[in-house]
């Protein structure tokens, strides 16, 4: 059999779209990289654009900025200067919170949990022997005949007599399956902005945004009656907006890792919901803390006694609080995988080396996973 192939020729309406989807695309994500800059995401759209150009041949920065306007993502403010606009803020976060969908479900082990979630309670694969006040849209229907069926034998009938319509069901045959209750949850983010997060060439400040708007995303739509807190750290602490968190910049700071560990308790304290957990993403060991006096007192080599000392007393204090922390190590600092350690000992929580892609899955995962719990009266 012989086949002949023509040239391919691409639709040009399409292949317009698609450049523009692709184009706002990377607006986003250099708008996130630039904290909110415009003209600077501009002028590397612009290097981009001589280099590889990524417009193509039927359009010109000056017509992208114009589709900017036009599409609402873009205004001038009162010194005619661009700035994004709030829908902008909302297409990075939905962005954001894409982006990690998709990398979840590339996940080649296949173990994580997705975040998908009904009306609060969830189906497992596991299950149960029937108890009174067991949902009965939760009966495992075909285990339920097969225990029938294997009783009845036990009970001397004929297998060759057995029929569907002679099985005489007790409830020792029905088996449930188990379920998870899907509880509301109340979560603090600590971003380390201290200046090392943009040392060494390496620019780890833009995934841990990237995570935060994903997440704040995530419970805005799936989670609604979640809450999230947003933290920073550097000398001192700071609870900032999400609206905020595009604009986020690294400063020359120290990691005053006790003070946003004694922020983010606060806050979770004052929430009033029983489940709290803070998630802490950092590179660095912590090299900073307040005196008594108000006094920054700061140590920049090794692990300093005092500084870690103090701060493993926050992480303590959270124990007591039923406040589990989940430190996500962006860099292999021995150090810091020495603090970690301690500190993970210390509040019993957990603790990754997530590398800066895999960031978003880790911190997604962990924090789907620790929203369920098994409903009352399921097995471990």
């Amino acid at each position: 059999m012989r086949i002949e192939y023509s040239k391919w020729k691409p639709n040009e309406s399409s292949t317009a779209e698609d450049r523009l989807k692709q184009l706002l695309g990377l607006f986003s994500q250099l708008l996130l990289t630039t904290s909110g800059d415009v003209n600077e995401t501009l002028e590397w759209m612009r290097y981009l654009n001589e280099q590889y150009n990524i417009f193509g041949p039927n359009m010109t920065l000056d017509m992208f900025v114009d589709q900017l306007k036009e599409l609402g993502l873009v205004k001038d403010d009162e010194n005619a200067l661009l700035k994004p606009t709030n829908k902008a803020i909302q297409n990075i976060r939905r962005d954001a919170l894409l982006e990690m969908f998709r990398s979840l479900r590339k996940s080649p082990n296949g173990a994580h949990d997705t975040p998908h979630t009904g009306q609060g309670i969830e189906r497992t694969q596991n299950t149960k022997n029937y108890t009174f006040g067991d949902t009965a849209s939760n009966i495992d229907f075909t285990q339920t005949f097969l225990n029938a069926q294997k009783r009845s034998l036990r009970e001397g009938i004929d297998e060759s007599e057995l029929r569907a319509a002679d099985l005489n069901l007790q409830e020792e045959d029905i088996e449930i399956y188990e379920t998870e209750h899907l509880t509301s949850c109340a979560t603090v983010l600590m971003i380390d902005i201290s200046h090392s997060m943009i040392l060494y060439g390496e620019d780890r400040i833009t995934p841990a945004k990237k995570v935060a708007l994903a997440l704040s995303e995530l419970i805005k739509t799936k989670f609604p009656k979640d809450q999230l807190y947003v933290v920073t750290f550097g000398d001192e602490a700071e609870l900032i907006t999400v609206s905020e968190l595009p604009f986020l910049e690294v400063g020359p700071f120290h990691t005053n890792t006790r003070a946003g560990l004694r922020l983010a308790r606060q806050l979770l304290k004052r929430s009033g919901n029983v489940n709290k957990q803070i998630f802490m993403v950092t590179d660095g060991k912590p090299s900073a803390m307040f005196e008594d006096n108000g006094v920054l007192y700061k140590n920049s080599f090794g692990l300093d006694p005092k500084i870690v000392n103090k701060t493993l007393d926050e992480a303590v204090a959270c124990r007591r609080e039923k406040i589990t922390i989940s430190t996500f190590m962006v860099a292999r600092d021995p150090y810091l995988i020495e603090f970690v350690e301690d500190l993970t000992k210390s509040n019993k929580g957990r603790a990754y080396y997530s590398g800066l892609n895999d960031l978003g899955q880790f911190v997604f995962v962990d924090y789907v996973r620790n929203r369920r719990k098994k409903y009352p009266g399921s097995r471990d």
